[in-house]
């Protein structure tokens, strides 16, 4: 996987765990929906910084 898609990845991570814990109805707990938003807050900041740097 090339450095420059690490960010992307991140971001689609966190949504698939969004999703997931939608589809398994887990929503009601903060713990993966806070973890979800985290790690699409830290793949866009990521994926800025890469850009920026290329």
């Amino acid at each position: 996987m090339k450095k420059q898609y690490i960010g992307l990845a991140l971001i689609v991570l966190g949504a698939l765990l969004l999703i997931l814990s939608y589809v398994f109805s887990l929503e009601d707990y903060n713990f993966y929906n806070i973890g979800a938003f985290i790690i699409i807050i830290i793949g866009i900041i990521t994926h800025i910084s890469v850009i920026k740097r290329s």
